[in-house]
């Protein structure tokens, strides 16, 4: 069995549920936030409620920092770990809101709010925890390591990303935790957000399918 996923671009920003859809001729299964079947089956329903406000008030972010200060950044990492611009942009923007010194309640440090044993797994210590680029390539690392991992299946290492590479495996997929499915729709939406944002030479289609399987 094949499973995939569908992103198509809007011009209306709004929630992005996700709905599951099979092919009655082929049997594929697809993740899209744009069903045109009747038969669509909402899988992840985005809640309307803001991000915390640690991650979004600028009075909360660290001098300097704004989303545009990290653009060349980001781009570079991503390149060299070959992992989409608009993918890492968008869960720096859910995991921190852009503050690089943001700490959460569980101890995740940083832009891309690494745990320490995720952090040392990727070559990050404790001192340059908290340095824009050593956090982005540990972070940029581990989804690349998540995305190899589930065969290029966007939804499979975001979700992992949130809730650990074990409760996807052990949910054959994306867990049903409320967290963690209300955080994959918000960077999935956020992803489709900054892929209109790219320099037009990097713009792809607007319609992208990811393999579950290679």
């Amino acid at each position: 069995m094949v499973v995939g996923v569908a992103l198509v671009a809007s011009a209306t920003r709004s929630l992005a549920h996700i709905y599951k859809v099979q092919d009655p001729a082929t049997g594929v299964i697809y993740y899209t936030n744009a069903p045109s079947a009747a038969a669509a089956k909402i899988v992840v329903r985005e809640l309307p409620r803001p991000l915390p406000v640690s991650a979004l008030s600028p009075s909360r972010l660290a001098a300097g920092d704004t989303p545009k200060n990290f653009d060349a950044l980001i781009r570079e990492v991503s390149r060299v770990y070959d992992v989409e611009y608009a993918l890492v942009k968008a869960v720096i923007k859910a995991e921190s809101g852009f503050n690089h010194q943001a700490v959460s309640p569980k101890g995740a440090q940083g832009l891309m709010q690494l745990m320490p044993a995720t952090a040392a797994q990727h070559g990050v210590t404790k001192a340059n925890v908290f340095k824009p680029r050593d956090n982005v390539e540990g972070g940029v690392r581990h989804l690349k390591w998540l995305l190899d991992r589930y065969g290029g299946n966007v939804p499979f290492a975001v979700a992992a990303y949130n809730a650990g590479h074990a409760r996807v495996e052990a949910a054959g997929g994306i867990p049903n935790i409320a967290e963690t499915r209300e955080y994959l729709a918000r960077v999935l939406r956020f992803r489709e957000n900054y892929r209109r944002d790219k320099p037009a030479k990097d713009k792809g289609p607007g319609v992208v399918f990811i393999s579950g399987r290679r």
